[in-house]
């Protein structure tokens, strides 16, 4: 053989000896082998108590409710009905779960809250749920500002519009495109209310003047026996007032219902403040400033200083009730208003809780609106003073009674019972526009500014503008 080719077949067959005595001595590689082998068939019954682990923990390892926050604002009349909406806010929270609720107070009497609402709405920057005014409703729905509940009240059990009073309920369902009530849902009222007078019964004694009260339960309280009470506790001084009411649109337009006149025409659809009943309510309300002066300068805010003891006979409706309970360091009571010309008159009061048609969460906010007008939320709202409840129940009315002081709670009542025009929105038109003519036309008159005769003699021109052409 080839001495080369002898050298690389000893080479080749040592290195063939050499691999073969590895593969056969290395006793190691056996149980690396079964390893996977022996472990799969341990799988089953480690893994079975694996598999129910998960299931028996599923609850606690559930991802938490992701918690959603519901801003909702109303307009208090003072710093105690924002306490008063604070504490239901508060007991609320504790009460939603997954919900977590931001009371805003705004606002006051003026219009100044409604604008602030529009120009949020206009934002994307407004609160998910607010309450606005009767009058406001038909504003807000047909500008698209707030959202029609119908559905989502239709699918929640035990829900009926029959639960509230008609007076409101008529304009909350009230359907603008096809002029039919019943088809719509802009909101649940928050409450009714009615006027009376807040009355310093220390100055009421100190005058020597009969009590508005004894009056009223004799059939004796009128506009007459109204006007003899209130110079004599005028006549206490010159820093007292015998009579107090706010520059809006409710207070004087007690006066023109009063008379047998009002706002509008028999169907809303046209001014009615020109008629002869309308002049009269004004023109003797125009008399208790310019001709017998036993009022607080009209425009001038009257509760401050009927708290502080000033002001004989306040007029203004139960939500002022929080701030006299907390504020009067004086004896007071309420008196239903006194019987004008056309017999006793009031408004029935009313306010809704709506919903932002911009909200992210709608099933919560309708589930809030719900909240906020049960029976009990209400009955914890009347008690503390700022309202009478908007459900129709005799039991509520009872309860209502008992809510003191003011003592004489049936006043209120009384109001509410005895032709009472209803507040409501003007469909055929804008009340925003309107209450901006006809508020600056009536101030002038009760300042003295402008003749009762002028007065009648354009008003109507004027806010016929604010009527659909």
């Amino acid at each position: 053989m080839n001495p080369i080719r002898k050298s690389l077949y000893v080479m080749v067959v040592l290195l063939f000896t050499a691999v073969f005595i590895a593969a056969c001595s290395g006793g190691s590689s056996e149980p690396v082998a079964e390893e996977p082998a022996e472990a799969e068939a341990e799988v089953p019954a480690a893994e079975e108590p694996m598999e129910e682990e998960p299931a028996a923990e599923e609850p606690a390892a559930a991802q938490p409710m992701e918690e959603t926050t519901l801003r909702w604002r109303t307009r208090p009349d003072n710093q105690a009905e924002i306490d008063v909406y604070q504490s239901v806010s508060d007991e609320l929270d504790g009460e939603m779960d997954g919900v977590t609720l931001v009371y805003e107070p705004g606002g006051s009497e003026s219009s100044s809250y409604q604008d602030v609402l529009r120009t949020e709405l206009a934002a994307g920057t407004a609160p998910d749920v607010f309450w606005i005014p009767g009058t406001d409703i038909a504003d807000f729905a047909t500008r698209g500002l707030i959202m029609n509940l119908r559905d989502m009240a239709d699918a929640t059990a035990g829900y009926s519009d029959a639960d509230f009073y008609p007076g409101p309920m008529f304009h909350l369902t009230f359907n603008p495109e096809t002029g039919n009530s019943g088809e719509t849902l802009w909101g649940l009222p928050r409450d009714v209310s009615t006027f009376a007078l807040y009355l310093n019964l220390d100055l009421l004694a100190e005058s020597g003047a009969p009590d508005p009260r004894e009056l009223a339960a004799n059939g004796e309280w009128n506009w007459d026996s109204f006007l003899e009470v209130a110079a004599a506790i005028d006549a206490l001084g010159d820093d007292i007032y015998g009579y107090g009411q706010n520059a809006w649109w409710g207070p004087y337009g007690y006066w023109i219902n009063a008379a047998g006149g009002g706002f509008y025409n028999d169907d809303r659809t046209a001014c009615g403040l020109d008629t002869p009943e309308s002049i009269a309510g004004l023109e003797f309300e125009s008399r208790i400033y310019n001709e017998y002066d036993v009022a607080v300068p009209y425009g001038e805010d009257s509760e401050p200083p009927f708290l502080a003891g000033k002001v004989g006979m306040f007029q203004n409706g139960r939500w002022a009730t929080p701030g006299a309970r907390s504020s009067a360091n004086f004896n007071w009571d309420v008196v239903e208003l006194p019987d004008g010309p056309a017999g006793p008159s009031n408004w029935l009061f009313w306010g809704a809780y709506v919903v932002n048609a911009n909200t992210e969460h709608p099933e919560e906010a309708w589930k809030l609106v719900q909240e906020l007008t049960t029976a009990e939320t209400q009955g914890k709202i009347a008690a503390l003073g700022a309202n009478i409840p908007s459900r129709v129940s005799q039991e509520a009315l009872d309860a209502f009674l008992t809510f003191t002081p003011p003592a004489n709670n049936q006043a209120f009542l009384n109001g509410l019972a005895r032709n009472p025009e209803t507040e409501g929105p003007l469909w055929a038109g804008s009340w925003p526009e309107y209450d901006a003519i006809m508020g600056p036309a009536v101030t002038a008159v009760l300042n003295g500014d402008q003749s009762i005769d002028d007065f009648a003699a354009t008003i109507c021109d004027e806010a016929n503008k604010a009527f659909n052409q």
